[in-house]
């Protein structure tokens, strides 16, 4: 996998620990290329986390009411800013137990965030893709990311654990697709307990 997706890597256009904090805050149930469409104007207006501390909430959600949800998100995303701030002396934390204690921060943001930031690798991101392409490879039969992530931290070795997951998430769109999964082209077809699970009219009926 890593030699057929080399430049596995986010999605998202960051440049600084706030804005890859702010853009995966945006990134939950939206696409990446939504959230690179609004962050540039979003950045060009707070510069950095004391900005963003200070926002005016209409004005905030205003700038990124083309989001999912974006009421909640510009909520999460002040009230985050202000404890980073008030808390943490402006400066994003680094450890996952302090990440989660952010306002609207759960171990998949939080995960995303430390792996790109600062290199730190404390667990798996489990997004729709992994947790879909997880089941199909047989890794794991649990439903909810939190459960998804812990069986993935065990199966595989922990030097794989930064990659992986924009491996399978890269493998996912270009591939193992969703409603059907192209298996005749897949380079896992070997290794995979679910290739060509497909029924006479040529629906998928594998692993979910």
């Amino acid at each position: 996998m890593r030699k057929t997706y080399p430049n596995a890597k986010t999605a998202l256009n960051f440049k600084t620990p706030i804005q890859m904090l702010v853009s995966t805050i945006l990134s939950a149930q939206c696409t990446d290329v939504r959230v690179n469409m609004v962050t540039p104007a979003l950045f060009d207006r707070y510069k950095n986390v004391e900005d963003f501390a200070e926002a005016n909430l209409s004005e905030l959600t205003s700038m990124i009411s083309s989001i999912n949800f974006y009421k909640n998100k510009a909520k999460n995303i002040l009230a985050a800013a202000k404890m980073i701030v008030e808390k943490f002396d402006g400066k994003l934390p680094r450890t996952l137990d302090e990440m989660i204690e952010l306002p609207g921060i759960g171990r998949k943001t939080a995960n995303v965030v430390l792996h790109n930031v600062y290199n730190i690798v404390e667990g798996v991101v489990v997004d729709t893709h992994v947790r879909r392409l997880s089941r199909r490879l047989g890794w794991t039969k649990e439903e909810s990311p939190e459960k998804v992530e812990q069986d993935l931290m065990k199966v595989l070795p922990r030097p794989d654990w930064d990659d992986i997951s924009y491996l399978l998430i890269d493998h996912g769109r270009a591939i193992c697709k969703a409603p059907k999964p192209l298996c005749a082209e897949c380079v896992l077809q070997k290794i995979c307990p679910s290739a060509f699970s497909f029924d006479a009219k040529g629906k998928w009926v594998g692993v979910k």
